[in-house]
């Protein structure tokens, strides 16, 4: 059912039970966390409800309301190719370019994610142990990926993590500066560091809702400093928790869990902070779509800072990757528009450049490409993420060897231009996964590309 009002559209999915207007289940659930979407900073409860969303309830869960500006109803599209015709340059042989961050035999080490200290060279690195769930691993680099520590110490709540950590940078408005450290399922839990990653706090409740893949992106926002939009997805079991129980772990099958419910519906959401990321409000969709599975959204900010795009994953693996815009910070919302395939994969990844390029790195799902399954990356420029065009070119950065297996990277660029883009992979046939940085300067490619 697609609901109209004015410019507005909703898309209201619910079942017979249903029997509030769409308005009423609205308001209904904006009263009972009015408290938490003021401290977020939302242009008042009509803003909040009709521009942003909101998570709808009567009695039992029977609805969701997504008022997401122009509109998510799914309408007929021109064919996009499911390849790509532009240059493909292979690094994967290039042994010289990579550097071992961790490597264990027999175990499954995956799904990292960095963050660029405040010198410029030095990285941090947190991943599981585990495919996308375990006791995190912590990491750091004080030569910019040419090597790596040992495994350092961590709070004992991280051994019980049940999703994909991801680290960001935040500033609150008085300049205090913060490293926060996410990790999902029912519910998303925030770790803390005040000393550039020296010591962190344990992880803890940022709410009483979960997700999967928490936080994917982290953007700060206008006007700063202090405002930042988080986003992740969620296909129903941990939004709101449930009545079943997932562990997702096979090296402590006894716990620790996650409550869960049913999955019935992919939803991108965004959590805002105006506190430098100390608190964050609850989730709000803005992303969804009947006939694909939107998830793990890849934020980037148009140079001009006018504009943020959303690079979205799609899990269905019928169409290819999607990608939403916003012009006002994150309060409304394009449709979804299907990606060439040369941007298709998953868990985009973007950075910037010094030439203004862009370079994103995710795992090749192209249903079209010699590489599909893959760790590759993509070069082009902003304009061609808003104009649908193919871009400059591709890279395989390393080979996999199992499936399509790999390729959640952190992707940090030096001072002088050095991307470090870091991985987990099957890169040696027969073995367990581990965790791999591959260094390169894009003028070191452009040559190739021209050939």
């Amino acid at each position: 059912m697609v609901l109209t009002f004015g410019w507005r559209s909703v898309v209201w999915a619910c079942n017979m039970k249903a029997t509030l207007t769409v308005r009423e289940r609205a308001e209904k659930a904006l009263a009972a966390r009015e408290g938490e979407v003021a401290e977020a900073g939302f242009a008042g409860r009509a803003m909040a409800v009709f521009a942003c969303g909101g998570v709808i309830r009567a009695g039992r869960l029977c609805g969701w309301v997504c008022c997401l500006g122009l509109g998510l109803a799914a309408a007929a599209a021109q064919p996009v190719p499911r390849g790509y015709s532009i240059p493909l340059i292979d690094l994967a042989g290039e042994t010289q370019r990579q550097v071992i961050v961790d490597r264990e035999p027999g175990q499954y080490l995956g799904h990292p994610t960095t963050v660029l200290l405040e010198d410029h060279r030095a990285l941090l690195v947190v991943y599981p142990k585990g495919h996308g769930r375990g006791a995190i691993v912590y990491k750091r680099s004080a030569d910019g990926g040419r090597s790596w520590s040992g495994r350092l110490p961590v709070p004992k709540s991280w051994a019980t993590s049940l999703e994909v950590p991801t680290l960001y940078r935040t500033v609150d408005a008085d300049g205090r500066k913060r490293l926060i450290m996410f990790s999902g399922l029912y519910p998303i839990r925030m770790a803390v560091s005040t000393d550039e990653g020296g010591s962190w706090s344990e992880l803890k409740p940022i709410g009483n809702f979960g997700g999967v893949v928490a936080m994917a992106s982290c953007v700060a926002l206008k006007p700063g400093p202090g405002r930042y939009m988080a986003l992740f997805h969620d296909d129903g079991r941990f939004i709101a928790g449930g009545e079943e129980k997932t562990s997702r772990r096979k090296d402590s099958p006894d716990g620790p869990f996650s409550p869960c419910g049913k999955p019935w519906q992919f939803f991108v959401y965004q959590c805002r902070s105006t506190d430098g990321g100390q608190t964050w409000s609850v989730p709000i969709p803005i992303a969804t779509r009947p006939d694909v599975d939107l998830c793990e959204p890849g934020a980037v900010r148009s140079l001009d800072g006018r504009e943020i795009a959303v690079l979205l994953r799609e899990n269905k693996r019928q169409r290819n990757s999607f990608i939403i815009f916003t012009r006002d910070e994150g309060l409304t919302w394009t449709q979804p528009r299907e990606l060439p395939g040369a941007l298709t994969g998953d868990r985009h990844t973007a950075c910037y450049a010094p030439d203004g390029r862009l370079f994103i790195s995710f795992r090749d799902m192209a249903h079209d490409s010699p590489t599909r399954g893959d760790w590759v990356a993509w070069v082009g420029q902003y304009a061609d993420l808003v104009n649908g065009a193919e871009g400059q070119y591709r890279v395989r950065l390393m080979d996999n060897t199992k499936g399509a297996d790999c390729a959640y990277p952190g992707v940090e660029v030096l001072p002088d231009g050095t991307f470090v883009a870091t991985t987990y992979g099957h890169w040696t046939a027969g073995e367990s996964p581990y965790i791999v940085c591959v260094r390169l300067k894009l003028e070191e490619l452009d040559a190739r590309a021209r050939k």
